[in-house]
């Protein structure tokens, strides 16, 4: 039982657990530091392995573009604060990237087992977990690969956009959005609640039909 709590599924909609941790860039308070911004708060097995070292590599070239999203990158894995830091320097050195956010020194995997980044039949490596949480510290979205399979980037930043919009603007938004094969960029429109509301919307919207309608992106 205390090994299920440890490693239980954290649900979309949990407030992030306040923790503090240590990493390549100081000490962090986690969601507490960040409030106001998005957080990538993702975990790789194992600092000095091929597949995370692409990923890293990935996150870094892309920083930029989460900066403009008023997002941080911070990364995660069971290894001590000095590998991490000789892998940063390896990277930099050897391949001519500078990892630009901080990553969190989970030694004991303390942290990694009470967020569920830990799984059964994976010993003591992290799998490939994703947290997108949000500016008031709750988990938005949740994604996981396994340790043989690199993490596609350009999702994760569409994600990020993805939920930004659906915010900002109380809608839903389409499969492969900007370009989703029916509505192109289009979003949906959130059910009625009503038979009034139903045909009203069909009066007033694009729709395949009162329970599928949608407006432009603007």
């Amino acid at each position: 039982m205390e090994n299920e709590e440890l490693n239980r599924f954290p649900l979309i909609g949990d407030k992030f657990p306040e923790m503090t941790v240590q990493t390549t860039e100081g000490k962090v308070k986690l969601p507490g530091d960040y409030s106001g911004k998005w957080v990538v708060l993702f975990s790789h097995p194992a600092d000095y392995t091929p597949v995370c070292t692409t990923e890293f590599v990935a996150f870094a070239k892309r920083k930029d573009e989460f900066d403009k999203l008023n997002t941080a990158l911070v990364g995660l894995s069971i290894d001590q604060i000095f590998s991490h830091i000789k892998w940063d320097e390896w990277i930099e050195e050897n391949l001519d990237v500078k990892i630009n956010f901080p990553i969190i020194a989970d030694a004991n995997g303390d942290i990694a087992k009470k967020i569920g980044m830990v799984h059964p039949g994976k010993g003591s490596q992290t799998v490939r977990a994703v947290f997108i949480i949000d500016p008031q510290g709750f988990i938005r979205l949740i994604l996981y690969y396994p340790q043989e399979i690199g993490r596609n980037m350009d999702e994760i930043v569409r994600s990020i956009k993805a939920l930004q919009v659906s915010d900002e603007k109380g809608v839903a938004v389409p499969a492969n959005w900007p370009e989703n094969e029916l509505i192109k960029d289009r979003l949906i429109i959130p059910p009625p609640t009503d038979k009034a509301a139903a045909k009203k919307r069909l009066e007033e919207h694009e729709c395949y039909d009162w329970w599928f309608c949608h407006k432009e992106n603007k």
